[in-house]
């Protein structure tokens, strides 16, 4: 069923409120402009048939659907609700709350990291999903019967999905695992993009402070046009001749036009505001300018120490049957080979408890890692 007129959608919204949880999804494109266009939301719960909200086809004030995404009795549940969750955060300025996010749950739950959500919806319901109206255009009405089925599946089995997970989560009583994880995805922290923070995002080969400090003045105004005018970031410049921009610095026309990255109709419709904003980053104050600390190279001394934590995490993850990802990243085990008491996530918390406490047990010879019977296990010292 598609929503058609403003008293459906405030029907149907009034009788999703009733709900303990619904599951929600949604359909758009970006790759023309710059703010995500929301094509169809698709809405579901249990004892109630799912529903496709129409915002480009039917003129509706979707008041009731940001009231419900807010409503605090009202679980959201979505799969991997990242771009979900920012596409309301750019309509409404708010982040809908609280959440489920099946694909996080899965990790916890012991499915791999970041499994697809058709993979998920086979394993747990056997329902092998129709992909035929994955890369479709949304935006193009009217929307084909195959094309609102598809949709329409996503919050469908979503259900079904979500209260296994569910079940599954409290059995194994890491509800709280889960929950830590959507406070940190329902943050506005999280899709907040400040202008003058964008240059970190931009490959450069140069970590001079004076071309970043250029680099930075280019990509906060590259980011404000490419917001007011709607349009791509790269349609404005791309990545790479910003970068080449900041490192050759170029005084004039003649010098910008140079720049192989970038397009002539760029330098000639934008050259000035391009040079412009380069004279003004180098003529800025130099204690303004980014610093950025380089990496230090990995010392190889800690490299078995590192291969042995590594090893830990996989054998620990596998015990407890969830993802190594969901536990401690690349970096974390970096850290945690080369410092004493490091301020990382894997030592805090439930990674504690699973992986952290293991880690400095074996750091400090307390806990090893022997084979036994053609496996791996881990021997403490005190066995």
């Amino acid at each position: 069923m598609i929503i058609q007129t403003q008293s459906q959608l405030n029907d149907i919204c009034a009788k999703l409120a009733q709900k303990p949880y619904i599951t929600i999804d949604t359909e758009f494109l970006r790759d023309k402009t710059f703010y995500p266009i929301l094509c169809l939301i698709q809405l579901a719960a249990e004892g109630i048939d799912a529903v496709a909200v129409d915002p480009i086809e039917h003129d509706l004030d979707l008041s009731p659907l940001h009231d419900l995404l807010q409503n605090e009795n009202v679980l959201k549940v979505f799969h991997a609700a990242r771009q979900d969750l920012e596409i309301f955060y750019y309509m409404n300025e708010k982040i809908p709350h609280p959440i489920f996010d099946t694909q996080v749950a899965a990790m916890v739950c012991g499915y791999g990291d970041s499994i697809a959500y058709h993979r998920l919806v086979q394993d747990v319901t056997g329902h092998a999903l129709a992909k035929n109206a994955q890369f479709t255009d949304w935006s193009r009405r009217p929307l084909s019967k195959k094309q609102l089925n598809y949709a329409l599946d996503d919050v469908i089995f979503l259900r079904d999905v979500y209260k296994t997970l569910d079940k599954r989560l409290k059995e194994q009583k890491r509800v709280s695992w889960l929950k830590a994880e959507m406070e940190i995805l329902t943050s506005e922290s999280t899709y907040e993009q400040k202008p003058e923070d964008i240059w970190q995002r931009v490959k450069i080969r140069s970590d001079k402070p004076k071309v970043l400090a250029v680099l930075r003045e280019l990509a906060k105004w590259r980011e404000e046009t490419a917001r007011e005018k709607n349009v791509p970031r790269n349609r404005v410049v791309k990545d790479d001749a910003l970068a080449d921009i900041a490192i050759y610095m170029p005084d004039d026309k003649d010098a910008l036009s140079r720049i192989r990255s970038l397009p002539k109709d760029v330098a000639k419709g934008r050259g000035d505001t391009i040079l412009s904003l380069v004279s003004k980053a180098k003529k800025s104050d130099k204690s303004t300018w980014p610093q950025v600390k380089k990496k230090d190279i990995f010392p190889k001394h800690a490299t078995p120490t590192l291969e042995m934590l590594k090893l830990l995490l996989k054998i620990n993850a596998s015990e407890a049957d969830v993802a190594a990802k969901m536990i401690a990243s690349k970096s974390d085990l970096e850290t945690l080979a080369v410092e004493a008491d490091p301020d990382i996530a894997a030592m805090k918390g439930w990674r504690f408890e699973l992986f952290g406490k293991d880690a400095q047990a074996l750091k400090e010879g307390n806990l090893t890692l022997g084979l036994h019977d053609g496996r791996i296990q881990k021997v403490s010292k005190d066995a």
